[in-house]
């Protein structure tokens, strides 16, 4: 029993993972090529002259941790800073960056910009920082504006993209250059990233296998007696040592409820514990990949039971319909087919279905339930739980899945009942059937596909789908 505030568990993490072997070997791909950029960039200018647009400026912010606020930079020039790229709409014109205005200290590599020729470094400063007058953002549009003004676009017609951490900058340049027209035109950027291109799908393809890796790992140690933070640092010293980028885009969940979408606390496995390994990000050269994993400890509910097999039935009903021209909405609805027949659930229709976050039915705020429930390793580090979390039954989500792309971006379609888009060859999403039952059961499986000429492949298939059991023996 976890009494005391949780030890580090560095001491034995070597030796759980020490015969530690995945099942099947990873290659990992090299870098994207570099034309393949040069057609990103080619397809980027010929969107922008149907636009209208003499330029485009892409704004990427910094959000802590060392993360970017989106994939665009990324995506356009493999740059995994922050900063403003400047793209003339003329081919014979390069792109010019503008960066190093945040206080990250990550320098390439990785990322040296591609197709890239002049790039500024701003500098972040500040009275507190560098007891020097100023405000980065505001250099940063100083110097944007100059720029584009040498480039004679100082009464041109400019697309901008960017995000919520772009508005600053905006302002600035609406003051700077009164005479230009800015037109807000992201969908040129979201609009490529809806298929994904062969090589694309080998960098997604390894991403999937990380996870796998990882998942094994965790699989590998988790037992009655090992922490949660033992478990979570197995996942993550097995995808990073294979390659991976990140080692925070990910949740555990462990108690004899089914609960997901947690992080590590200092829970000790215990027989009756169910575990979901809910990967939400592992990212390999920025293209990510996403999976859910159910572990049993030992003997538990029947509900919980029925709770799982509803759930893994879900998304296997809904993977035997991927293929080009399927409606999204037919994937979605094949999914909650087991849960209406265990009456779990009346439709599949989203605007009806009860979910974990949801507000009241007149869409005023919810109250989460006051009441205590016993937690024993959190009451060891001398706090209580409170509250019963999700405050309602159903799905963690009203729908099965959505789009997956790179890091920081957003996603471009989700699987709903309400989505009738028809599935098309390269793109990339995951399905994942979740149910959680307060204080009872609860349940979190997914794979990850790409849909191909003929149907689909599973990128998240070296792991199965099944709940993995473990014996209630230490």
């Amino acid at each position: 029993m976890n009494r005391h505030a949780t030890k580090a568990g560095d001491y034995r993490i070597g030796s759980l993972l020490a015969d530690f072997q995945p099942d099947f070997d990873f290659v990992a791909p090299l870098p994207l090529p570099v034309d393949e950029f040069e057609d990103r960039l080619r397809r980027i200018r010929r969107q922008a002259v149907e636009a209208g647009h003499d330029a485009l400026i892409v704004h990427t912010g910094g959000v802590g941790w060392f993360h970017t606020s989106n994939a665009y930079l990324r995506y356009i020039c493999d740059w995994m800073r922050e900063g403003v790229l400047i793209i003339p709409t003329d081919s014979d014109k390069p792109m010019v960056l503008l960066s190093f205005f945040t206080q990250s200290v990550l320098l390439p590599p990785g990322g040296e910009p591609v197709l890239v020729e002049d790039i500024w470094q701003i500098g972040p400063i500040g009275r507190e920082y560098a007891d020097r007058p100023g405000d980065s953002v505001i250099k940063t549009a100083e110097k944007c504006a100059e720029l584009l003004a040498g480039m004679g676009l100082a009464k041109a017609q400019i697309g901008r993209i960017g995000d919520r951490t772009s508005l600053t900058l905006w302002a600035a340049l609406d003051e700077l250059m009164p005479k230009t027209k800015f037109v807000s035109d992201n969908a040129i950027l979201d609009r490529m990233q809806k298929v994904r291109s062969p090589r694309e799908i080998e960098m997604f393809r390894a991403a999937a296998q990380l996870v796998s890796i990882a998942t094994q790992a965790a699989y590998h140690v988790a037992k009655p007696g090992v922490i949660d933070h033992e478990i979570y640092a197995a996942f993550t010293q097995a995808q990073l040592s294979s390659g991976g980028e990140t080692g925070d885009g990910y949740q555990i969940g462990i108690n004899e409820f089914g609960t997901h979408c947690g992080k590590p606390y200092g829970h000790v496995v215990r027989p009756g514990d169910l575990i979901n390994l809910y990967v939400s990000n592992i990212t390999y050269r920025g293209y990510t990949a996403q999976t859910a994993r159910m572990i049993a400890v030992g003997d538990i509910t029947k509900r919980q039971e029925d709770v799982l097999a509803a759930c893994t039935e879900g998304v296997k009903r809904a993977e035997k319909l991927i293929r080009p021209g399927a409606l999204m909405r037919d994937v979605n609805n094949a999914a909650f087919e087991p849960m209406i027949e265990r009456g779990m659930l009346s439709s599949p229709e989203a605007r009806t279905m009860p979910y974990n976050w949801a507000p009241m039915d007149d869409g005023s705020a919810r109250l989460i339930p006051r009441q205590y429930v016993k937690n024993i390793d959190w009451e060891a580090q001398g706090r209580t739980l409170m509250h019963v979390y999700p405050a309602t039954h159903g799905p963690h989500n009203p729908n099965l899945g959505h789009s997956v792309g790179m890091a920081g971006g957003q996603n471009s379609f989700n699987i709903s009942s309400h989505n009738y888009d028809r599935m098309e060859e390269g793109m990339v999403f995951v399905l994942h059937t979740q149910w959680l039952e307060p204080l009872s059961a609860g349940c979190n499986v997914g794979d990850m596909y790409v849909v191909t000429k003929d149907g689909f492949e599973n990128l998240s298939r070296h792991t199965p789908l099944e709940t993995h059991r473990i014996s209630a023996e230490a």
